[in-house]
Parts: structure tokens; C-alpha cells; sequence
């Protein structure tokens, strides 16, 4: 009998950026870099999106893909966001653009670890605070558009071996 181990969110994100370059410049509006995620990007907030910027991108660049997840979770990596297929041209996603009820047209959301399509922002229990990562993805292709509510993880998986460059952003967020 063979007997298949599950992959984890942990060993997916990890595979993602394993022997990519870390090129990319991300920034953020909202908060700073290792900073405190503000109230109002979380679920004790208006839990919208913060703002990003991003820059550096390879030319053969064909998507971007943001993964926003907590690698503190009690349960292990927990998954707040990710939209893909974002075109090319489009460095900047504005702040409120997923969130509090609305989903972006500017790329395709997935269903996070809340169970929600689209943006769910830091939810930690109480405690010590937790670790909000913020990571932009080069993508060599376009992913396919996989049916309505498609799980976070299930695109993360199709992106492999897709990934020219990656960068990233963290802010903290504690209860």
C-alpha cells in the first residue's frame, strides 16, 4: 500500500521562491516594511487589501501573481490572499482594491484559508504578534482560469516552475 503525504501551504510557498531570485522591489503605502500592519487592514478593521507597489520586473514577464500568508498560524501557513494573472503593465494595486466585500478585476482571486474569495486580512489569536507576508510573483505564463472559487492553494501548485522572480514585503499584526 502507498500512501501519498498532502502537501502543506508551508512546503507549496516554499517550492515557489526555492532557487528563484528575489529581484523584486515591493513597497507599500500602508504600513512599512517590518512595521505594524494598521487595524484597518485586518479583521478588527475595514479588512481591506493595503496598498502595494512593486518594480524590477523580468522583461519576459507574462503575469503577476501576490500571495499574502502568515507563516505564525497555529495550523502552519495560513493563506490570506491570492489574486493572479495581474497584466504586466500594472505595478501599484491601490488600497481597498479586494476586501471588505469587494473582489478585484484586476487579476483572478482564489479562496483563502477564511474560506472567502478574495482578500482576508491579519487575524491572529491573542498573543505574541504575527509575521504578514507580502509576496509578488514574475510569472513566465498566464495560469489558467480555473473554475469560480478555486482554492489558493490549487494555483499556488500550477504556478510552480512558472516563477522568473519574486519579492517581498512583511508587516506585523498582534492581538
Amino acid at each position: 500500500m502507498i500512501l501519498f503525504r498532502r502537501e502543506s501551504a508551508k512546503d507549496v510557498i516554499e517550492s515557489l521562491m526555492d532557487g528563484v531570485e528575489k529581484s523584486i522591489s515591493v513597497s507599500s503605502g500602508s504600513f512599512k516594511d517590518g512595521g505594524y500592519i494598521p487595524m484597518k487592514y485586518t479583521c478588527d478593521g475595514q479588512d481591506i487589501s493595503p496598498s502595494l507597489h512593486w518594480e524590477n520586473i523580468p522583461a519576459n514577464t507574462e503575469s503577476i501573481m501576490i500571495l499574502v500568508y502568515d507563516p505564525d498560524a497555529p495550523i502552519g501557513y495560513f493563506i490570506h490572499w491570492v489574486i493572479y494573472n495581474i497584466p504586466t503593465h500594472i505595478s501599484t494595486l491601490d488600497e481597498g482594491e479586494s476586501g471588505g466585500g469587494k473582489v478585484s478585476s484586476l487579476g483572478i482571486e482564489t479562496v483563502n484559508d477564511f474560506g472567502r474569495l478574495g482578500y482576508g486580512g491579519p487575524c491572529p489569536p491573542p498573543g505574541k504578534p504575527h509575521r504578514y507576508i507580502f509576496v509578488v510573483f514574475a510569472l513566465d505564463t498566464l495560469l489558467p482560469s480555473k473554475e469560480s472559487k478555486v482554492k489558493s492553494l490549487d494555483i499556488l501548485k500550477e504556478a510552480r516552475g512558472h516563477i522568473l522572480a519574486y519579492g517581498s514585503i512583511m508587516g506585523l499584526y498582534g492581538r
